[in-house]
């Protein structure tokens, strides 16, 4: 499997992929939506970025755990254009929770990693219920000789009630997790931009022995925190202009960041 998380304190850019074909957003023609995913794939780059993620954010509203034909052939087109215009390490997440699609993605594009919600326990997300995939999904990609790809997973998910699930705290989550034959885990805040808690990441760090990432509310103003303990950051928001998920990519704020970053690690 790919050592990328293994090199270096990773810093991972995402790219939020513009309207799919089917989606009540969608507008233009796919050649723009590829064009625009591959000029932020080489601003990352420029900049300094060591990783890349590409997400169907803007297809809303989510389906749950299933998407289309048409949105995994068009997430496996970009992301092979991504990866081929930057050459560096590149995963696919496919909202909401559909992670065999993103696997066939990954594997189709030659990417390295998916992001896979989902995976232990259950949640209740604005998706309705998403149950526990984590047999299914690693047979998928035994199945399909996918093996190489990473399937890192996020527990206690952003936009999610837990309540269901109040008995068992992070910690625990993220053994079931590690138990369950996750390649790493993501801790998050209660929304997109929001900061994670810096004592659950310390808690869950201590836990386990795979792979931990931060995977929202990463800022310059808190990096240096941020870094100190996990072994990945996701930065999707912070990277844009204005820091909002919907805007393009602003080169000078991810310059500045990753500027920062070297110094600190």
């Amino acid at each position: 499997m790919s050592n990328f998380l293994k090199d270096k304190k990773t810093i991972i850019g995402m790219i939020h992929v513009e309207p799919l074909p089917g989606t009540p957003k969608h507008h233009g023609q796919m050649l723009d939506i590829i064009t625009r995913a591959k000029v932020e794939a080489v601003m990352y780059k420029e900049a300094g970025v060591d990783a890349i993620a590409i997400e169907n954010m803007h297809d809303i509203p989510y389906l749950n755990k299933k998407v289309g034909p048409e949105i995994t052939a068009a997430m496996a087109v970009v992301g092979y254009e991504v990866k081929n215009a930057t050459g560096l390490p590149c995963g696919v997440q496919v909202l909401a929770g559909a992670n065999k699609e993103a696997l066939a993605v990954a594997l189709a594009a030659g990417l390295d990693f998916i992001r896979a919600e989902g995976f232990v326990f259950g949640h209740v997300a604005d998706e309705g219920y998403i149950d526990a995939s984590a047999g299914e999904v690693l047979r998928y990609r035994r199945q399909i000789g996918a093996e190489h790809i990473l399937v890192l997973t996020d527990i206690k998910k952003k936009h999610s009630a837990h309540a269901v699930t109040a008995d068992v705290d992070i910690i625990e989550t993220a053994h079931a997790a590690e138990f369950f034959l996750s390649d790493g885990v993501i801790i998050t805040g209660v929304a997109t931009g929001q900061e994670a808690s810096l004592e659950e990441l310390q808690a869950v760090k201590a836990g386990v022995k795979i792979p931990v990432l931060v995977g929202s509310g990463v800022t310059v103003d808190n990096v240096d925190r941020y870094l100190a303990v996990a072994d990945a950051l996701i930065i999707g928001s912070y990277f844009k202009v204005n820091g909002h998920w919907t805007q393009t990519v602003d080169f000078e704020r991810v310059k500045n960041f990753m500027e920062q970053v070297n110094k600190l690690r």
